[in-house]
Protein backbone atom coordinates (compact mmCIF):
# COMPACT_ATOMS: atom_id res chain seq x y z
CA UNK A 1 0.00 0.00 0.00
CA UNK A 2 0.87 3.65 -0.35
CA UNK A 3 -0.29 7.46 -0.09
CA UNK A 4 0.96 10.60 -0.82
CA UNK A 5 1.79 13.42 1.50
CA UNK A 6 1.79 16.90 0.50
CA UNK A 7 4.17 17.60 3.59
CA UNK A 8 7.54 16.96 3.13
CA UNK A 9 9.25 14.23 4.86
CA UNK A 10 10.37 16.15 8.22
CA UNK A 11 6.64 17.47 8.24
CA UNK A 12 5.10 14.22 8.31
CA UNK A 13 7.62 12.99 10.53
CA UNK A 14 7.09 15.90 12.78
CA UNK A 15 3.36 14.66 13.19
CA UNK A 16 4.12 11.55 13.93
CA UNK A 17 6.21 12.48 16.61
CA UNK A 18 3.81 14.68 18.69
CA UNK A 19 1.33 13.26 20.96
CA UNK A 20 -1.40 15.78 20.15
CA UNK A 21 -1.48 14.77 16.93
CA UNK A 22 -1.80 11.10 18.13
CA UNK A 23 -4.47 12.09 20.56
CA UNK A 24 -6.81 13.86 17.93
CA UNK A 25 -5.79 11.29 15.28
CA UNK A 26 -7.00 8.63 17.39
CA UNK A 27 -10.43 10.37 18.61
CA UNK A 28 -10.96 10.75 14.40
CA UNK A 29 -10.48 7.00 13.71
CA UNK A 30 -13.63 6.13 14.39
CA UNK A 31 -13.18 3.38 16.81
CA UNK A 32 -15.57 2.98 19.83
CA UNK A 33 -13.19 3.45 22.07
CA UNK A 34 -9.57 4.51 21.26
CA UNK A 35 -6.12 5.04 23.30
CA UNK A 36 -2.15 6.44 23.24
CA UNK A 37 -0.65 3.73 25.25
CA UNK A 38 2.88 4.67 24.41
CA UNK A 39 4.40 7.55 22.58
CA UNK A 40 8.00 7.82 22.99
CA UNK A 41 10.50 10.16 21.04
CA UNK A 42 14.05 8.79 21.53
CA UNK A 43 17.49 10.95 21.98
CA UNK A 44 18.26 9.90 18.20
CA UNK A 45 14.89 11.26 17.06
CA UNK A 46 13.38 7.42 16.70
CA UNK A 47 9.62 7.64 17.78
CA UNK A 48 7.61 4.22 19.42
CA UNK A 49 4.35 4.63 19.55
CA UNK A 50 1.18 2.05 20.61
CA UNK A 51 -1.97 2.63 20.51
CA UNK A 52 -5.52 0.70 21.08
CA UNK A 53 -8.54 1.18 19.30
CA UNK A 54 -11.83 -0.81 19.97
CA UNK A 55 -15.09 -1.93 18.53
CA UNK A 56 -17.97 -2.91 19.90
CA UNK A 57 -19.89 -6.29 19.40
CA UNK A 58 -22.46 -4.56 17.60
CA UNK A 59 -20.57 -2.97 15.05
CA UNK A 60 -18.39 -6.18 13.73
CA UNK A 61 -19.31 -7.55 10.73
CA UNK A 62 -21.03 -11.60 10.96
CA UNK A 63 -17.56 -13.42 9.46
CA UNK A 64 -15.24 -11.74 12.36
CA UNK A 65 -18.59 -12.35 15.12
CA UNK A 66 -18.96 -15.82 14.76
CA UNK A 67 -15.11 -16.38 16.05
CA UNK A 68 -14.36 -13.68 18.15
CA UNK A 69 -16.96 -12.88 20.99
CA UNK A 70 -17.33 -9.14 22.62
CA UNK A 71 -15.68 -6.10 21.40
CA UNK A 72 -12.54 -6.16 19.24
CA UNK A 73 -9.04 -4.40 19.95
CA UNK A 74 -6.71 -3.87 17.43
CA UNK A 75 -3.11 -3.07 19.52
CA UNK A 76 -0.97 -1.82 16.96
CA UNK A 77 2.85 -0.32 17.13
CA UNK A 78 4.82 1.50 15.16
CA UNK A 79 8.53 1.88 15.61
CA UNK A 80 10.09 4.40 13.27
CA UNK A 81 13.56 5.04 12.48
CA UNK A 82 14.93 8.78 12.70
CA UNK A 83 15.17 10.33 9.53
CA UNK A 84 18.19 9.29 7.84
CA UNK A 85 19.17 10.84 3.89
CA UNK A 86 15.86 12.30 3.94
CA UNK A 87 13.76 9.27 4.74
CA UNK A 88 12.21 7.34 7.64
CA UNK A 89 11.61 3.75 7.85
CA UNK A 90 9.26 1.55 10.61
CA UNK A 91 8.73 -1.84 12.07
CA UNK A 92 4.67 -1.92 12.25
CA UNK A 93 3.11 -4.90 14.40
CA UNK A 94 -0.77 -5.39 15.19
CA UNK A 95 -2.04 -7.90 17.59
CA UNK A 96 -6.00 -8.44 18.29
CA UNK A 97 -5.82 -9.59 22.05
CA UNK A 98 -7.23 -13.21 22.48
CA UNK A 99 -7.57 -13.92 18.84
CA UNK A 100 -5.68 -15.86 16.55
CA UNK A 101 -4.70 -12.92 14.22
CA UNK A 102 -1.67 -10.78 13.79
CA UNK A 103 -0.19 -8.30 11.53
CA UNK A 104 3.21 -7.46 10.54
CA UNK A 105 4.86 -4.89 8.05
CA UNK A 106 7.63 -2.44 7.15
CA UNK A 107 6.70 1.47 5.90
CA UNK A 108 9.12 3.83 4.96
CA UNK A 109 8.52 7.84 4.67
CA UNK A 110 10.49 9.01 1.53
CA UNK A 111 10.59 12.06 -0.83
CA UNK A 112 7.79 12.08 -3.48
CA UNK A 113 9.47 11.72 -6.84
CA UNK A 114 6.86 13.89 -8.58
CA UNK A 115 6.14 16.73 -6.21
CA UNK A 116 7.51 18.36 -3.26
CA UNK A 117 5.77 16.17 -1.17
CA UNK A 118 6.61 12.66 0.51
CA UNK A 119 4.98 9.10 0.07
CA UNK A 120 4.62 6.42 2.19
CA UNK A 121 4.88 2.69 1.28
CA UNK A 122 3.44 -0.02 3.75
CA UNK A 123 3.93 -3.57 2.96
CA UNK A 124 2.72 -5.48 5.96
CA UNK A 125 1.39 -9.21 6.12
CA UNK A 126 -2.01 -10.07 8.09
CA UNK A 127 -2.66 -13.78 9.48
CA UNK A 128 -5.60 -15.29 10.92
CA UNK A 129 -4.53 -18.64 11.74
CA UNK A 130 -8.31 -20.17 11.60
CA UNK A 131 -9.46 -23.27 9.65
CA UNK A 132 -10.86 -22.80 6.30
CA UNK A 133 -12.36 -19.18 6.98
CA UNK A 134 -9.07 -17.54 7.99
CA UNK A 135 -8.03 -16.71 4.40
CA UNK A 136 -11.71 -14.42 3.90
CA UNK A 137 -10.76 -12.86 7.24
CA UNK A 138 -7.62 -11.73 5.98
CA UNK A 139 -8.94 -10.58 3.08
CA UNK A 140 -11.61 -8.57 5.17
CA UNK A 141 -9.02 -7.11 7.06
CA UNK A 142 -6.16 -6.16 4.10
CA UNK A 143 -9.26 -4.28 2.44
CA UNK A 144 -9.76 -2.35 6.12
CA UNK A 145 -6.23 -1.50 6.08
CA UNK A 146 -6.36 -0.10 2.54
CA UNK A 147 -9.23 2.24 4.04
CA UNK A 148 -7.37 3.09 7.40
CA UNK A 149 -4.49 4.28 5.68
CA UNK A 150 -6.64 6.39 3.26
CA UNK A 151 -7.90 8.08 6.14
CA UNK A 152 -4.76 8.77 8.20
CA UNK A 153 -2.88 10.14 4.94
CA UNK A 154 -5.98 12.27 4.65
CA UNK A 155 -6.15 13.62 8.56
CA UNK A 156 -2.28 13.80 8.34
CA UNK A 157 -2.21 16.28 5.33
CA UNK A 158 -5.23 18.40 6.99
CA UNK A 159 -3.22 18.16 10.68
CA UNK A 160 -0.19 19.38 8.51
CA UNK A 161 -2.15 22.40 6.69
CA UNK A 162 -3.78 23.40 10.03
CA UNK A 163 0.10 23.17 12.51
CA UNK A 164 2.60 23.98 10.10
Amino acid sequence: MAAEYEGKVEQVYRAFSDEQYWLVRLGDSGADQATLDEMAVGTDGGIRIRTTQTLRADRLPALVTQFHRGDLSFVREELWSPIIDGRATAVVTGAIPGAPASLNGDAALVPATTEAGSRMTLTVTVEVRVPLVGGKIEKFIGNQLVELLIAEQRFTTVWITENS
